[in-house]
């Protein structure tokens, strides 16, 4: 039923946005968006993750495929824990213990223009190992969140002292209620993706090259593995920061890799 109702609820969601208030307006990552020709598109996500983590994957898939806008799509991963890398056309999920770096949960999207080209989400099992975070609630939150991010959604709302908005996109020190999207994240993703690009950085069925399956890789003649050899997992490689939670925390970096690409890292801090 949401699929026939594309077209009427993504209207609704631009006149949202046009005349919403601020909790709406940082609701999506600027105007980033995966390039596609068609929707609703499928999104891979590269299942690297291992353990309790793989239905937790498999939740968070199933929620975000429920939007009108897309499907998200769980096929074999490229990589594992701390050598987590990204790859072209698909967002890359992994888990490991990466030490006491003060972060939860990262995602990172690489653009280049207005369009994703690639997404990556991680895992802090440092922290999920051990209580509070060592719990089904808090896992699901946090996978959901950074792999709504990796679609273009910001954050609701980053007061953790604010009522409850029943979404995983918004920050709370209690994840029972939030451990799913809710119906106005779909609109939003519908309102982000309601228009159609002339071009593909979704990768194909079958291959990762972020071209739609055409084996051409993103016909945009960007370098594909630019910033591959940082070590995206330490912070003093996000770049600068340019947004700061209520806590005054920065939630959001930006890096410049260089040839017009940029990564952008949305943090997740431990409280």
């Amino acid at each position: 039923m949401r699929k026939k109702l594309f077209f009427l609820v993504a209207t609704l969601g631009i006149i949202a946005i046009a005349g919403a208030g601020i909790a709406s307006a940082t609701h999506s990552w600027g105007n980033y968006h995966w390039a596609r020709t068609a929707n609703p598109f499928t999104l891979q996500l590269g299942d690297s993750v291992s353990g309790v983590w793989d239905d937790h994957l498999a939740t968070a898939s199933s929620d975000w495929s429920a939007s009108s806008a897309l499907d998200t799509s769980i096929t074999t991963g490229n990589s594992k824990g701390k050598n987590c890398r990204a790859a072209d056309g698909k967002v890359e999920v992994c888990n490991a213990g990466y030490g006491n770096t003060g972060w939860l949960g990262i995602a990172q999207i690489w653009v280049s223009g207005d369009h994703i080209a690639k997404g990556l989400v991680k895992m802090n099992d440092t922290y999920f190992d051990n209580a509070p975070y060592n719990s089904s609630e808090w896992r699901n939150v946090v996978m959901c969140q950074e792999i709504g991010h990796t679609l273009g959604l910001g954050h609701v709302d980053e007061n953790f002292d604010n009522p409850d908005q029943n979404t995983c996109m918004d920050y709370s020190s209690n994840p029972t209620p939030n451990q799913h999207p809710n119906e106005h994240d779909y609109e939003i993703l519908e309102a982000i993706y309601a228009h159609l690009d002339s071009t593909n950085t979704v990768a194909g069925p079958d291959d990762g090259s972020g071209d739609g399956g055409n084996g051409k890789g993103n016909g945009k003649g960007k370098p594909a593995n630019a910033g591959a050899n940082i070590d995206l997992s330490d912070p003093s490689a996000w770049g600068k920061a340019i947004r700061e939670d209520a806590n005054g925390n920065p939630s959001l970096f930006v890096r410049n890799l260089g040839n017009g690409q940029k990564v952008f890292t949305f943090v997740t801090w431990v409280e």
